[in-house]
């Protein structure tokens, strides 16, 4: 489904990716683990053109794109097949929970606001927010606020989705619930990258894991050998530290 040849990126003299491979086949859950500062966040970025890559091809649906050289066009076209969820929620504070869905769906593609509504209700209540359709984002807690972004990245169906720490800016109490909407996900067989620190997840719904460390994948392989058959000792020890922080 995509394919990542040697993606590149700097920002000043930082040299933050360092020619990255990666592969992604539909219904794959990859989930992205790494320390603070190893490029995840950069690598999830440049294929979304968030970023502008120095150097790199992607191959989608077996169209090839280079990602430095990428016409307005052709971006607007792969990001009308993939949705992002941030790990800060970005919802529109001034906006409810229903047009904060729908906006995509009514501004870029000029959907009738009917028919819009339609697919935004069915999506929260697929998320566990049939109650919140006219409530605003300061009425909801960060795991509501972050089931609501998910809802807004299904709306327009994308074929692959990108999260970016989901969890991260979660009470401890919260998370689960996000993780669940993003399991019933894995079980329908959409495609996810995943960037997280969470260890049950990446153990129980991925079936992939990448492990990246100073701008590179040192270990890419299926979530059963990752944790099972792992030699490599800077991961145990990854592993280690952070189950220990309390997961």
């Amino acid at each position: 489904m995509i394919e990542i040849k040697n993606i590149k990126k700097s920002f000043g003299q930082l040299q933050v990716l360092k020619g990255l491979d990666l592969n992604i086949e539909k219904g794959d859950v990859v989930a992205v683990l790494g320390p603070s500062g190893s490029g995840k966040t950069t690598l999830l970025r440049c294929m979304n053109f968030l970023e502008k890559a120095d150097e790199g091809e992607m191959i989608f649906d077996g169209e090839t794109i280079d990602l430095h050289t990428a016409s307005r066009k052709t971006i607007h076209e792969i990001r009308n097949k993939t949705a992002f969820v941030f790990q800060t929620f970005n919802l529109f504070s001034n906006k409810t929970v229903l047009e904060n869905v729908t906006l995509g769906l009514t501004v870029a593609r000029k959907m009738n606001k009917k028919e819009a509504e339609e697919i935004g209700m069915n999506l929260l209540d697929k998320v566990g927010l049939s109650d919140k359709y006219h409530a605003y984002p300061n009425q909801l807690s960060g795991g509501q606020q972050q089931r609501v972004g998910i809802a807004r990245a299904l709306a327009t169906s994308p074929e692959i989705i990108y999260f970016d720490e989901p969890t991260s800016a979660l009470d401890p109490e919260l998370i689960g619930e996000v993780l669940k909407v993003i399991k019933d996900l894995a079980d329908e067989g959409m495609t996810m990258v995943v960037v997280t620190h969470e260890m049950n997840f990446a153990r129980n719904i991925s079936n992939k894991v990448i492990f990246m460390e100073d701008g590179k994948i040192i270990s890419s392989s299926s979530t059963k050998d990752f944790f099972s058959n792992q030699d490599n000792e800077r991961i145990k020890n990854f592993i280690k530290n952070i189950l220990q922080k309390g997961e």
